[in-house]
């Protein structure tokens, strides 16, 4: 089993070959992660992380039961124009490759609004990485312009509602499903 030191070492060099804008953050556990806008070369990678979460997780993420994600849920995630849709994902260096471990993501809902979402791998959770990708989205969004951000959500995601409120996001039951919630944050 490698030791922090060691998953970081050996991480450093492949996340300082990244071209373009990234970020190297620590979890709490102390490993490095690197962080940087999701990018058409990355459609196998998303494929990858969705098939590798569990079938709980991939409910939690699309509030449905989803096996196998297809070529038209794959499209529509792998949209990004970085104004009305944008999305970050969090890579860490495992056994010579880059991994996804987890993704944010927001897509305009109108002119100053917009819907986020979050998943993070099951192995991966408890160490602030849905804090870190959200943060990098909720500041890109208000560069973008929009006024509020907001998530719908399973009521019984009591992950997302401890994250939503620690981000400052304000939770009501959605009035037209009472099995969900809506999180809404001002930016």
């Amino acid at each position: 089993m490698l030791t922090v030191k060691d998953h970081n070492d050996r991480a450093a060099a492949a996340y300082a070959a990244h071209n373009g804008e990234y970020w190297i953050e620590s979890l709490k556990d102390g490993r490095h992660v690197l962080i940087r806008a999701l990018a058409a070369k990355d459609r196998e990678r998303e494929y990858a992380f969705i098939k590798r979460l569990s079938p709980e997780s991939r409910h939690m993420r699309f509030l449905a039961q989803i096996s196998e994600p297809g070529t038209a849920l794959l499209d529509q995630l792998m949209d990004i124009d970085y104004k009305q849709r944008a999305a970050f994902i969090a890579l860490v260096h495992e056994n010579g490759e880059l991994i996804e471990i987890g993704i944010s993501r927001y897509a305009a809902t109108g002119e100053e609004d917009c819907e986020c979402a979050v998943t993070v791998a099951d192995e991966w959770t408890q160490l602030g990485l849905a804090t870190l990708l959200m943060e990098h989205l909720i500041k890109a969004a208000r560069r973008n312009g929009f006024k509020r951000m907001y998530s719908v959500d399973s009521a019984s995601n009591t992950a997302m509602r401890d994250l939503a409120r620690s981000l400052g996001f304000e939770t009501h039951g959605d009035p037209d499903d009472t099995r969900q919630v809506i999180h809404r944050l001002s930016l």
